[in-house]
């Protein structure tokens, strides 16, 4: 059975952090890039961060020198730390697992950031 279970979200303020967690079960973790993706009220999934499986990161624009994405291999374990937040970070994140020789792809539950004063 796999599992992969985000913890960490939560309210913030803007300008603060967060750290995000994704633990992940049922898959050989070091063969699957693993990335972060969020969703806005009223928008698509978009992707936000990712970690490869030879851990080369990549960043989308909005988020480049705030972000944080990161993998250990030894505890299943990817994350994402978030400085500065702004509003526009709002919204479901998502961890999602794809295997990097097949189309294998899972999907966390999601937990919800919401950035407000």
């Amino acid at each position: 059975q796999v599992a992969l279970v985000e913890s960490g979200g939560g309210l913030v303020q803007p300008g603060g952090s967060l750290r995000l967690a994704c633990v992940c079960s049922g898959i050989l973790f070091p063969d699957f890039h693993m990335a972060w993706y969020r969703q806005a009220p009223g928008k698509q999934r978009e992707l936000v961060a990712s970690v490869r499986t030879d851990s080369h990161t990549r960043y989308t624009d909005s988020v480049k020198g705030r972000f944080t994405i990161s993998r250990d291999n030894a505890k299943n374990t990817v994350i994402l730390h978030m400085a500065t937040v702004t509003p526009g970070d709002t919204g479901v994140y998502y961890c999602n697992a794809e295997h990097s020789l097949s189309s294998y792809r899972y999907w966390g539950q999601g937990t919800q950031v919401t950035v407000s004063s």
